[in-house]
C-alpha cells in the first residue's frame, strides 16, 4: 500500500504550526512514531515569517516559490517505510527505511541506492525515502529541542544555535539540489581493478528540494574574521560517532574554502527540511550541510560544529576517505602520500528501449547543454532532446540534473554492438571516452556504455536486450562482469595448457579443523567472535580492538556466514589480512542437509573421491556442486545424473568448462553423458574451442559439442554447425530430453537464457525447481 503525497504536502515550515512547536519544545524526536516519519503536510501552512536581527541581501525576496515552478514534476508516491529485519541487532534497528532500496554493504552501516527504473519513473524530484544513502556508521538518535550547532574558531561572536534559532532567526533558502556520491558507478572501476570501496551502481544520485538557513548568513551573524585574520576555511563536524582510523570518538568531518562558504551565488545551506518535511534520520535529522554543485562527501549530516580555521579540516575522513588519487597510486603509495582533489562530476545514463533516455548532470552549477548518443563507437553521434525542469537561480546556477532522450531506428540498433552516451556543459566540459581507474574508486564519469544483444523471444521474432556495465552491490549481471569472467576463464585455460596449478586462495592454516554451523553460532560474543567467509571459519576475537570498522561491525555478524557482507565492503588488502585468523573450514551435518546420502560430514564423503573431481559452481540463480561418480548437489539437494545438458553463450562457457573438466577427470568412475550447445556471434568468438574439440574427440562417448553462431566469417573454410539462434529444434537434436536422471545447466546473456533457452528446455521436461540450473 503506497502513501500518496500531493504537491500541497510540500509546504513551508511554519514556526507557529503545532507539529513544529512539538519539535521545538522537545515533545517530538525521532523516532517520531512507530508508523511513519512526520510530514509537514499535517500542518496547513503557507509562509515562513522570519525576524532577522540584521539586514540581509536586498534581493532575497526576488526568488519565485519553487512549488509554483515544479509542482508538475512531483511524483512522490512510495510504499511506507518499515523496520528492516537486516537492521535487527544493529544500532539502526529503530530507523524505518524503504524496502525497495538496494543495499550495498550488508547489514550495517546502511549504504544503498534506489533501483534505476524507480528513480527514473519519479523524475525530477526524488521522494526522500528513495534518496540514496551513504552512511559511515550508526544513525544518531536526535532530539530537535535539544540539538544545537556550535559555531566557533575564527569568529568574533561564537554561538551555540538551537534548531529554533536556525528556523526563526535566519531567512530560509529553499531550492532543488541534485546530490551525487563521488563513488557513483564505482562498480565499473572495480571490474577493471579492485578499488578500496564497495560497488556503487549508477543511481547514487538523487534530487530533493532542500530548505534551510544560508551558511553565509550564520557566519556573518557570528562575525567571521577577515581573510587577513586567517579565516580561510570553514570546517564541519557531524555527530555520528565513528570507529576506525580516526581513533575513538571520531566523527565525520570535512571543510570547504571560505570563498565558497561566503559566496551568495553558491547557495550553501544548513538544511533542516527535505521535500517539505523534516529531514529523515538517514539524511541528517535535524540538520545537515547542503553544498550545491559539490561532491556529496562534503555535505556533513547530523551537523554539530562549524569551525572557521586557517587550515583545511584535519579530520580523518576528509584526508583519508574523500580524495581523488591519480591512477598510478595504489594502496601502499596512498598510505605514504596524501592528496586531495575534487572536481564537478558529469554523468549520463542510458535506460534502454527504442526511445533511449537517461539523466545528465554537471557539478559546479553548470548547465548541461548537449547530450549525444553513438551507436558506432563515436564515429557518428545523435543529438538528444534535453528536458530541463529546473529554473536557474537568480545568479544563473543550475544545481540539478536534467533528462535526455533520443529516438533510435530499430535497424540501427540491430546493427549496433553497443550504445554509448556523453554529455557536455556550458563550459564545454565533456565526459572522457575511457574509464580512469583510481584507488578510491571515485569520479567515474566516462561514457556510459550499454551493450546490445539480439535474441529470439519466440519463433519468427527478433528481440533486443540492453545490458548495463554492472549491477549495484553484489548483484549479478552486467557486461563488464561477464568480460571479467571471460578473462578469468581464458587465464585458467592458459594455465591448464601450461600445466600451471591454480594459486591457493586461502592459507593452509587450520585446514585440518572442521566446524559445523551449530558450533560457529556458539561464538557470537565479544569474548569469542567467529565468522564464516567463503566456507572458511575465522576467529576474529583478537582483531575486535583493531578493526578499522569498529568491534560492532564484527559482532553483529559473529556466529554467522557473512560472506556477502564481507565481499561488499572489503578490499583485497583486507581479504588478505583475514587469512591470519583462519581456524578451519565449515562442514555440514546430515541434519543440515537431510537428503544428503550416507549421512555424516559432507567432507568425509568428499574425501573418498579422486583428487580434482569435486567442483563447486555458484551463480545468481543456482548453485551446483559435483561430488563425483555422477553425484551432484543442486542448491544443496542431492541428484544422481546420467545425462547432462549444457547450454552456454559467450563467456558463459566458463562454468560449463569447469563441470566438463571435473567429470572427465573422474574417469572411469563417472558414466555421465554430457551434451553441450555453445552459442556465439561468430566462429572466431568461440572460447576454448581447441580444448572442447579435443575432449569431444578423445571422449566421444562421454561429450558431445555443438556450436551455434550468428554469422560465419570464413565460409570458405567450411562450417558444419548451426547458424542463427538457439532454437527448440537445435536443443531437441543436440541435448537429451529431461527425466529422472537428467540435469540441465545454462549460462549466457540474459536475453538468450530468458527467451531461447529456458522456455525450450522447460518444454523438454526440465524444471527450474529440480533439474534446471541457470548460472
Amino acid at each position: 500500500m503506497a502513501a500518496s503525497v500531493e504537491p500541497t504536502h510540500l509546504a513551508r515550515l511554519e514556526p507557529s504550526s503545532a507539529q513544529m512547536q512539538a519539535f521545538m519544545n522537545g515533545t517530538r524526536a525521532y523516532p517520531s512514531s512507530p508508523r511513519r516519519t512526520p510530514r509537514l503536510s499535517d500542518r496547513g501552512i503557507t509562509a515562513l515569517v522570519s525576524s532577522p536581527s540584521q539586514p540581509w541581501d536586498e534581493d532575497d525576496d526576488d526568488e519565485q516559490d519553487w512549488r509554483e515552478l515544479y509542482s508538475s514534476h512531483l511524483q512522490l508516491e512510495v510504499e511506507p517505510a518499515a523496520h528492516d529485519r537486516r537492521d535487527v541487532g544493529t544500532a539502526d534497528a529503530w530507523v524505518e527505511r524503504n524496502p525497495s532500496l538496494i543495499r550495498l554493504t550488508g547489514k550495517h552501516p546502511l549504504n544503498c541506492e534506489p533501483p534505476l527504473a524507480r528513480l527514473m519513473r519519479h523524475g525530477f524530484i526524488t521522494p526522500a525515502p528513495l534518496h540514496y544513502v551513504r552512511n559511515h556508521g550508526a544513525v544518531p538518535r536526535a532530539d530537535w529541542a535539544a540539538w544545537t550547532v556550535e559555531v566557533a574558531g575564527l569568529v568574533r561572536r561564537p554561538a551555540r544555535l538551537t534548531m529554533e534559532q536556525l528556523v526563526r532567526d535566519f531567512p530560509a533558502v529553499e531550492l532543488p539540489v541534485t546530490l551525487v556520491c563521488s563513488s557513483n558507478r564505482r562498480g565499473e572501476q572495480n571490474m577493471v581493478r579492485q578499488t578500496v570501496g564497495f560497488n556503487w551502481g549508477p543511481t547514487a544520485v538523487s534530487t530533493s528540494v532542500w530548505r534551510g538557513a544560508r551558511l553565509r548568513d550564520v557566519l556573518r551573524r557570528c562575525g567571521i574574521v577577515p581573510r587577513s585574520g586567517g579565516a580561510l576555511n570553514v570546517c564541519f563536524e557531524g555527530a555520528d560517532g565513528l570507529p576506525g582510523g580516526g581513533g575513538a570518538g571520531t566523527t565525520y568531518g570535512t571543510s570547504i574554502r571560505r570563498e565558497w562558504a561566503m559566496d551568495p551565488t553558491m547557495d550553501v545551506m544548513l538544511a533542516y527540511m527535505q521535500n517539505g518535511a523534516p529531514l529523515p534520520p538517514d539524511h541528517g535529522f535535524p540538520v545537515r550541510v547542503v553544498i550545491p554543485g559539490c561532491t556529496a562527501g562534503r555535505m556533513v549530516k547530523w551537523l554539530r560544529r562549524i569551525v572557521v580555521t586557517t587550515a583545511e579540516s584535519d579530520n580523518y575522513y576528509h584526508y583519508r576517505d574523500n580524495r581523488f588519487l591519480p591512477s598510478h597510486v595504489d594502496a601502499e603509495l596512498a598510505d605514504a602520500e596524501g592528496e586531495n582533489l575534487n572536481f564537478p562530476k558529469q554523468v549520463a545514463r542510458v535506460v534502454g528501449g527504442y526511445t533511449v533516455k537517461g539523466y545528465a548532470y554537471s557539478g559546479g552549477g553548470k548547465k548541461v547543454t548537449r547530450v549525444e548518443v553513438t551507436l558506432d563507437g563515436g564515429e557518428t553521434w545523435l543529438l538528444c532532446e534535453l528536458n530541463h525542469p529546473e529554473k536557474p537561480t537568480k545568479y544563473g546556477k543550475y544545481w540539478c540534473w536534467c533528462f535526455w532522450s533520443v529516438e533510435v531506428e530499430v535497424l540501427d540498433l540491430l546493427g549496433a554492438k553497443e550504445i554509448a552516451v556523453r554529455a557536455w556543459d556550458q563550459s564545454l566540459n565533456t565526459q572522457p571516452e575511457k574509464l580512469v581507474w583510481n584507488l578510491m574508486g571515485m569520479m567515474n564519469n566516462c561514457w556510459f556504455r550499454v551493450t546490445v544483444n539480439v535474441c529470439q523471444p519466440r519463433k519468427g521474432e527478433i528481440g533486443l536486450v540492453f545490458e548495463h556495465p554492472t549491477q549495484p552491490g553484489n548483484q549479478p549481471g552486467g557486461w563488464m562482469a561477464r568480460m571479467k569472467r571471460l578473462d578469468a576463464a581464458e587465464a585458467a585455460a592458459t594455465a591448464l595448457k601450461r600445466g600451471t596449478p591454480d594459486p591457493p586462495t586461502t592459507s593452509t592454516a587450520g585446514a585440518s579443523k572442521r566446524f559445523t554451523m551449530a558450533e560457529v553460532r556458539e561464538h557470537a560474543s565479544r569474548d569469542s567472535a567467529w565468522i564464516v567467509v567463503h566456507g572458511s571459519v575465522y576467529d576474529c576475537t583478537a582483531y575486535l580492538k583493531d578493526h578499522p570498522g569498529g568491534a560492532d561491525s564484527i559482532l553483529i555478524n559473529a556466529g554467522t556466514d557473512c560472506t556477502e557482507e564481507f565481499d561488499a565492503i572489503h578490499s583485497d588488502k583486507a581479504k588478505a589480512l583475514l587469512d591470519a585468523y583462519r581456524i578451519g573450514e565449515l562442514v555440514y551435518l546430515k541434519d543440515e542437509h537431510p537428503k544428503f546420502p550416507d549421512g555424516g560430514l559432507m567432507t568425509q564423503y568428499l574425501e573418498s573421491l579422486p583428487i580434482g573431481s569435486y567442483i563447486d559452481v555458484k551463480g545468481p540463480l543456482g548453485h551446483v556442486e559435483y561430488t563425483g561418480r555422477g553425484e551432484f548437489l543442486i542448491n544443496g539437494e542431492p541428484r544422481r545424473v546420467r545425462r547432462l545438458a549444457m547450454v552456454a553463450g559467450g563467456s558463459g562457457i566458463a562454468p560449463m568448462y569447469q563441470v566438463i573438466q571435473a567429470v572427465l577427470r573422474d574417469q572411469p568412475e563417472d558414466e555421465t553423458e554430457m551434451h553441450l550447445v555453445y552459442a556465439n556471434r561468430t566462429e572466431e568468438d568461440i572460447l576454448l574451442r581447441g580444448e572442447l574439440d579435443r575432449w569431444a574427440a578423445e571422449f566421444h562417448d562421454k561429450l558431445k559439442v555443438w556450436y551455434v553462431v550468428d554469422q560465419v566469417k570464413r565460409p570458405e573454410e567450411g562450417w558444419g554447425y548451426s547458424v542463427g539462434f538457439v532454437t527448440e529444434d537445435i536443443l531437441r537434436e543436440h541435448v537429451p530430453e529431461g527425466g529422472e536422471d537428467a540435469l540441465a545447466l545454462a549460462c549466457g546473456p540474459p536475453a538468450m537464457i530468458q527467451h531461447a533457452v529456458a522456455p525450450n528446455l522447460e518444454k523438454m521436461k526440465y524444471h527450474r525447481s529440480s533439474s534446471f540450473v541457470v548460472f
